[in-house]
């Protein structure tokens, strides 16, 4: 029988240190092994056996003021030894303000003000909603999927990132380390890779998205022919409408392409988002709504693509690119954007080789001791640089303007500007990637004088804004010179009047695009705020404007 995960605290103060105990043994005891230490160093070493015993540590609770290592200190070391376990820090309410400063230096699950009496109000809920968490995300890798491909493949990174977005436990060997496998499950020729090797038996070469959705039981067709409406997109506009849907009994629909997030869900922290005071990684925040959507009844697609939206009736049909379809009676579109291509000579033939658009948790672990090169200046760019940095021996920022804090927020300005690992580099584009199966050296452009430099890189990850991916829309749909959907008052002419074609005598409502009944959400639509919170506010919005839709028609 496998050993319990471990809960640990870690308090100087006996009686606290027992207390602490004794509560976590009350509610926790018959699934967790509570051990307790009264110093971050005895803890570290607790750890360190545990590690080498290959018994898995949940949760890390640290006190904040401890003699000799803070429990911020305890923390940032014992990251290395149980990376995936969930971290508290205890804290005072005399010292909530130290503690909330400490903060910055750690990636921190939740802090907690002592005393909380009673816990079953003020500790265990917190606590519950932090162990759900990590075992959902941080079952053993033996336990889940093994994947085989070369680490410089692009399909490879693909299916490494369906996997990790989709909270898929899975370990990716290649090499030496997959040489047995390989032979077993009869895939000793490379152009079976990459494959995936499930604990039942079951091999899949070089499959589809769909066909791993499908595997590891994601809904990938619909289950009705009819829905109130149908959400395309599952990034935080089109979660927000899912959500308020469904919760307002409407019968809906969530289709996405590859998994819920959106580009928020590659975000390694969002830490302006109300409610969320130290911060919410892109992947808990779009796990946590996909969950609350689940709970309030969401048909959830993944994998899924839709390739056309026409008239149907009174409502409109969606046909999916398998052949498939199925009609609703609104439609709202909240499909984001699409990173914007590095324009570097070579870029387009190592892309997935070294060459990456985004980034993604699992990403960054990869990069352990390398130099990283992060293109861009806006804050996606500025939260990877800092999460990078945790990992890597360097990371570089190429910004092609003057200054970073011309598109940056301060508060990461700040801290890029703090750590030592970081280089800012303005005024400086890359001209060319260069390298034989994956990226090897870069080509570097001063716009300041012209001259080029060529530095040696293995890893490029690339944020240089983003276009909306509305090619698959009809001439129907109207666009400004972007791309982005018009709607509402952007459809207006001077004279306030709606398109030509528009069919109806009212004008279209504030959401709505140039199709009736069809609204858009978030990122796609233009003249829209590029931020998650309005992205989700835009989503509840188009829901309400659904509802008069409807009771309209």
């Amino acid at each position: 029988m496998p050993a319990r995960p471990v809960l640990l605290t870690v308090d100087d103060d006996r009686a606290v240190s027992r207390a602490v105990a004794r509560d976590l043994r009350r509610h926790y005891g018959d699934r967790y092994r509570i051990v307790r230490a009264e110093s971050g160093r005895d803890a570290l070493a607790v750890l360190r056996e545990l590690t080498a015993r290959g018994e898995a540590t949940a949760l890390l609770l640290a006190d904040h003021r401890m003699p000799g290592m803070t429990g911020v200190e305890f923390l940032e070391q014992a990251m290395d030894l149980a990376p995936t376990a969930k971290r508290v820090l205890l804290t005072a309410y005399a010292d909530t303000d130290a503690a909330i400063r400490a903060i910055n230096d750690v990636d921190l699950d939740h802090y907690l003000l002592k005393p909380w009496d009673p816990p079953e109000e003020l500790l265990y809920p917190v606590l519950d909603e932090l162990l759900e968490d990590w075992a959902r995300t941080a079952r053993a890798p033996f336990e889940g999927i093994t994947l085989l491909g070369h680490q410089w493949s692009a399909e490879t990174q693909q299916l490494k990132e369906f996997l990790a977005r989709n909270q898929v436990p899975y370990r990716h060997l290649q090499g030496e380390d997959a040489a047995g496998i390989r032979t077993a499950a009869d895939l000793a020729d490379d152009a079976t890779l990459p494959a995936l090797l499930f604990p039942e038996g079951t091999v899949l070469r070089r499959p589809t998205l769909q066909q791993v959705a499908q595997q590891v039981g994601l809904a990938t067709t619909a289950g009705s022919p009819f829905y109130d409406v149908v959400v395309v997109g599952g990034g935080p506009a089109g979660l927000g409408a899912a959500v308020y849907a469904a919760s307002e009994g409407l019968r809906t629909l969530l289709v996405e392409r590859t998994a819920t997030g959106g580009q928020a869900g590659q975000s390694s922290r969002i830490e302006n988002y109300l409610g969320f005071p130290l911060g919410v990684s892109g992947s808990e925040l779009a796990q946590r709504a996909r969950d609350q959507a689940v709970r309030f009844g969401v048909e959830l697609l993944t994998a899924a693509e839709v390739v056309q939206i026409a008239p149907k009736g009174d409502g409109r049909a969606l046909l999916f690119a398998d052949g498939s379809q199925v009609a609703a009676h609104a439609v709202v579109l909240a499909t984001g954007v699409s990173w914007r291509l590095l324009p570097a000579e070579g870029a387009a033939d190592l892309t997935g080789r070294g060459v990456y658009y985004g980034a993604v948790a699992h990403q960054a672990a990869d990069c352990a001791g390398e130099e990283v090169f992060v293109v861009g200046a806006a804050n996606s760019a500025g939260q990877a640089a800092l999460h990078f940095a945790r990992f890597a021996s360097k990371v570089v920022v190429l910004c092609r303007g003057t200054d970073i804090r011309q598109s940056m927020s301060e508060y990461l300005v700040a801290r890029i500007e703090a750590d030592p690992l970081i280089e800012v580099r303005t005024c400086t584009q890359v001209q060319a990637v260069e390298g034989a199966d994956h990226l090897e050296r870069l080509v570097l452009a001063d716009s300041r004088t012209g001259a080029t430099e060529v530095v040696p890189a293995s890893r490029l990850f690339v944020f240089i804004g983003a276009s909306p991916p509305t090619e698959w829309l009809g001439e129907a749909f109207l666009r400004d010179e972007r791309g982005f959907l018009r709607t509402g008052p952007a459809l207006l002419d001077e004279a306030g009047r709606p398109p030509r074609d528009w069919p109806l005598t009212r004008a279209p409502y504030h959401l709505e695009c140039s199709v009736p009944g069809v609204f858009v959400a978030g990122d796609v639509r233009a003249e829209s705020v590029k931020r998650v919170a309005s992205a989700v506010g835009e989503g509840a919005m188009a829901v309400t404007l659904v509802h008069r839709y409807l009771e309209a028609n």
